[in-house]
């Protein structure tokens, strides 16, 4: 079994892209774009009534600049969030192959029910994809059983076995479907936390601004205010899309698994049917 995984990682190679393995660095690369904007435009002096010392925002870009350097932070794990959820769909829109995936099972169930299983690998062929690779892997077990050594066992250890088959496949399909999603799965809570954390720190520099004037300046506790809750807004507006993009893919490879789970109790249930006798 272990050489079906290696052919099917090296068909995998071969289908187009499945996915960013090193994360990491698609983390390092936004945090280096959101921190590069946070300074080269967010803080350029033209954004500001008094460009030498940068206060008095003169427009949104300079109200987000004096968020602080949360705000950055936060652009970063937006920014990831984007990245990865264009990774994600890239990567998914290969596993799921070239056709509609309904189609593509109601096709191979029909061709099982024909048990045309040439008519079954060359669906598999035009399909492409992580469905096509598991049940190819499925087939192959199936017409194994048929042949060699595999000839001498019981019908219904000839059922496992096919079924074997199709769960090892799957279990190697899986990391490309659920990889990195983790990531974006986290960045729901550091978003929302990371927003709070801004705000509450930009909280404290107004008061004490304000305490150290000796006097209840309305114009500075409203401008410090309005600084602070950009954190706020860039936070939950980041945790939205995360949780938006978690779903979302969470949704389309939960689909893609019970497509997978049809088609392999089809394979098992077509070799049943038409292997009455005991080998």
């Amino acid at each position: 079994m272990a050489t079906t995984q290696q052919k099917m990682a090296q068909q995998k190679k071969a289908e187009g892209f499945t996915g960013v393995r090193g994360a990491f660095w698609i983390i390092v690369v936004c945090a280096i774009v959101a921190f590069a904007l946070f300074y080269t435009w967010f803080g350029n002096d033209m954004h500001f009534q008094d460009p030498g010392t940068k206060e008095n925002p003169a427009d949104v870009w300079g109200t987000i600049f004096k968020g602080g350097v949360v705000v950055p932070v936060i652009h970063a794990l937006l920014l990831t969030v984007l990245a990865m959820s264009i990774e994600r769909w890239l990567a998914l829109k290969t596993a799921f192959g070239k056709g509609a995936l309904p189609r593509f099972v109601a096709n191979i169930k029909a061709a099982l029910n024909s048990n045309d299983l040439a008519k079954a690998n060359q669906l598999c062929d035009q399909q492409k994809g992580s469905v096509a690779n598991v049940v190819k892997a499925s087939l192959n077990a199936y017409k194994d059983m048929e042949t060699g050594a595999n000839v001498n066992l019981k019908k219904s250890q000839k059922v496992v076995k096919i079924q074997q088959a199709h769960e090892e496949a799957t279990q190697l399909e899986m990391p490309t479907l659920t990889m990195n999603l983790p990531i974006i799965a986290t960045i729901v809570t550091l978003g929302t936390l990371t927003g709070l954390l801004g705000t509450v720190t930009g909280m404290i520099k107004s008061f004490s601004a304000l305490s150290a004037g000796g006097g209840a300046d309305s114009a500075a506790l409203s401008q410090g205010i309005s600084e602070a809750l950009i954190n706020t807004a860039f936070g939950i507006a980041t945790s939205w899309f995360a949780v938006v993009s978690y779903n979302y893919f969470s949704n389309k490879v939960d689909k893609l698994t019970y497509a997978l789970d049809e088609v392999g109790y089809s394979i098992a249930q077509t070799y049943e049917v038409n292997h009455t006798e005991e080998a």
